[in-house]
């Protein structure tokens, strides 16, 4: 019998409320796909030591590539400098879904580090990666951003 491996998920896709403002956007197909062990939940920004519910943070001048290669940082609405905290907590994920032997991550769009093909600045939506979407897809994962929940129906 082939052991089917774990798939890694924003931790808000499976109800958790860790996003900068306490809430989450859980689906339930995800909420049943970590009950039944089919996926790991895991927050980037938490496992990066930052509280819930935080300051709103933007990637400022790039996109997570750049925060990487330590060409751009990541900002947040008090003005803090909160780059090390993302790169910490990429650096977890990227650990953790290694030691899992995880076959993807689905991760949520549009978040400085869970954004897999645009992230927010000022307000819009702006082309790029989040922190630990560009550092996973850097090392090999396949990265995809969740679909509208009616997609898993």
């Amino acid at each position: 019998m082939v052991e089917k491996k774990p798939v890694i998920i924003s931790a808000c896709l499976a109800g958790y409320p860790c996003r900068y403002d306490g809430g989450d956007k859980g689906y339930s197909y995800f909420i049943e796909k970590v009950k039944c062990g089919e996926a790991i939940p895991l927050c980037p920004e938490q496992l990066g030591g930052l509280p819930t519910p935080r300051e709103k943070a933007e990637i400022i001048n790039g996109d997570g590539f750049d925060v990487v290669n330590g060409k751009a940082r990541v900002i947040n609405s008090e003005g803090r400098d909160v780059t090390e905290q993302f790169l910490k907590g990429a650096g977890e994920v990227l650990k953790l879904a290694r030691d899992l032997g995880a076959s993807e991550v689905l991760l949520f769009e549009g978040s400085p580090s869970c954004g897999v093909k645009y992230i927010h600045r000022d307000g819009k939506k702006v082309e790029g990666a989040g922190v630990c979407a560009a550092l996973l897809s850097s090392a090999g994962f396949e990265v995809a951003a969740a679909k509208n929940e009616s997609t898993y129906k």
